[in-house]
């Protein structure tokens, strides 16, 4: 069962083709972390860019509720509902809204697929790394799995000026330059302080190439996840790449190890061409 207001199309003069922010999606639970991630995603949607607020409740949960049931199911949707509605308010006029009975990763996937969403906006939950792991969080999952950029929202020290301070990791890959230019992007049109940091102690790192792509990178003695988890402390918005690995790679990745433990917004950038699906 899926409604949905009528959806918005949107002409390369409205927003630019490949762009990170040019076609958004939310994550809606009715939690403060997700209408955090509505805030987020407003404020860094293109102009003009196509933005929908989608709620997931797998309704069949229901049935465990015995003769209850129906009542149950009428509950949920209502608050799905009712939390889609405040994701609008907050999205603004040009937000459109959905609801999705399904299991959560799974139908994000499908929404992202339906929609061509070049990023997932979701709140964090505070969950720890190892919890999401065994948990099957939805953020945990999407960050392996989503074809497009991951935000994960946190709480900005000052949320009327977000975001104030950015910081991008790099390390001369290809990932890490896509990341660092949706970095770049983002600092000019928010006149945001830009800190680009490349750190030493990175498996692949390439000093050459990062000198060559950002000349006045700061280069940090330490591991990449102890350096860019420092450097957020500081932060609104962390930037990283992905290299699309998935299955028990995908654990042990650099973004998102930091994804989870960063102390600001984290956005996870996957370049072109990437696939998440990949072993």
């Amino acid at each position: 069962m899926t409604t949905t207001t009528p959806s918005l199309r949107v002409t390369p003069e409205h927003a630019g083709e490949g762009s990170v922010f040019g076609r958004v999606l939310v994550g809606v639970d009715g939690t403060k972390a997700s209408f955090e991630a509505c805030r987020q995603a407003a404020r860094l949607a293109d102009p003009g860019a196509a933005i929908e607020a989608v709620a997931v409740v797998h309704l069949a949960d229901a049935v465990y509720t015995g003769v209850h049931a129906p009542d149950v199911a009428d509950r949920l949707r209502r608050d799905a509902e009712e939390a889609l509605d405040e994701a609008v308010r907050i999205l603004g006029e040009r937000a459109r809204k959905r609801f999705v009975n399904g299991y959560v990763t799974t139908a994000l996937l499908h929404e992202i697929a339906r929609a061509d969403a070049t990023v997932i906006a979701l709140g964090s939950h505070g969950h720890h790394r190892a919890t999401e792991i065994l948990i099957g969080g939805p953020a945990g999952e999407l960050l392996h799995t989503a074809p497009c950029a991951v935000l994960l929202a946190r709480p900005p020290g000052r949320p009327g000026s977000f975001p104030c301070s950015i910081v991008a990791g790099i390390d001369g890959s290809l990932e890490a330059y896509a990341a660092l230019e949706v970095a770049r992007a983002l600092a000019n049109r928010f006149d945001s302080r830009l800190r680009i940091v490349a750190a030493l102690r990175g498996k692949d790192v390439d000093l050459e190439r990062v000198r060559v792509q950002a000349p006045m990178s700061e280069v940090i003695d330490a591991r990449p996840v102890d350096a860019l988890v420092a450097a957020s402390e500081d932060a609104d918005l962390l930037v990283v790449g992905s290299r699309g690995l998935h299955g028990l790679r995908a654990l042990g990745s650099v973004s998102e190890r930091i994804a989870h433990r960063a102390a600001c917004s984290t956005l996870v950038v996957r370049s072109p061409g990437t696939d998440p699906q990949s072993s």
